[in-house]
């Protein structure tokens, strides 16, 4: 596998805060040294109140993209049901240039039966979501190619999921980056299915994909595990009011520890 830089992303989950709070977040989060800075895509809280204050993805990346000057930023992840995908790319082109070329296109097949039911999109199945999201990916890679003026990059796209036969496959074809949902061990051996998919499309995996997880244990726990699996995008999820970046700051301390070795 590519060596890679070891990266530092914290996903500010938009619930239960008042904007104010997650604007004062990504500050102190691009000023704790981050590297990326995710939101989520859903228009619900997930833990808690699930009724309880919630903001809008993209809307809020378009303000982060002014608020901030160095991190990338991006959803972790998009639902690709809840737009138009020419109508995604086209946001998405439009924040990579507020942003000066910062941002990681996230997306994954959608999975919060709330989300799609009180906003009145089709929920589907499992199946049929993958099949919109395999649809989606080339008219969003097309109409990207389409702007006028184009992209500030080639936008990375960041595929989140974890289906071994259909999933795995798309991330093989598309994804500059997939975001893997388990632990160490689980990364691990999905890894090698994504690889193995990466040959039947001819799509050298191992060197193009970078391998990204989450993170919530202390870094002198998992951090050596999961980077020994692959990984070098880290993500540590936090949610609100306070958005404590505590952990965050042990895991850039870790990461500058290691770019010094």
């Amino acid at each position: 596998m590519t060596s890679r830089p070891l990266r530092i992303a914290v996903q500010l989950q938009p619930q239960h805060a008042e904007y104010a709070d997650l604007r004062d977040a990504v500050l102190r989060a691009e000023d704790a040294g981050v590297d990326v800075v995710f939101n989520w895509d859903h228009f619900y809280p997930l833990t808690g109140d699930l009724d309880g204050k919630h903001f809008e993805c993209w809307t809020m990346l378009g303000a982060w993209a002014e608020q901030t000057e160095r991190v990338e930023i991006g959803a972790l992840v998009t639902g690709n049901g809840y737009r138009n995908p020419d109508l995604l790319a086209d946001m998405a082109r439009t924040v990579d240039h507020i942003s000066g070329g910062r941002l990681v296109l996230g997306i994954g097949a959608g999975w919060n039966q709330k989300d799609y039911e009180q906003f009145g999109y089709e929920f589907g199945t499992a199946g049929s979501r993958i099949a919109q999201l395999s649809a989606a990916l080339p008219r969003i890679r097309t109409r990207l190619a389409a702007g006028n003026p184009a992209p500030t990059r080639d936008v990375p796209l960041l595929i989140g999921g974890g289906g071994e036969k259909k999933m795995l496959r798309l991330v093989a074809e598309h994804a500059d980056i997939w975001h893997s949902f388990g632990d160490a061990e689980v990364l691990r051996r999905k890894s090698a299915i994504l690889d193995a998919h990466g040959a039947d499309v001819g799509r050298d995996t191992a060197r193009l994909v970078e391998r990204s997880v989450g993170v919530s244990r202390p870094p002198a726990e998992v951090g050596d595990a999961v980077t020994a699996a692959g990984a070098t995008l880290l993500t540590i999820g936090v949610d609100g009011p306070d958005y404590d970046l505590s952990l965050v700051e042990q895991w850039v301390a870790w990461r500058d520890e290691r770019r010094q070795d």
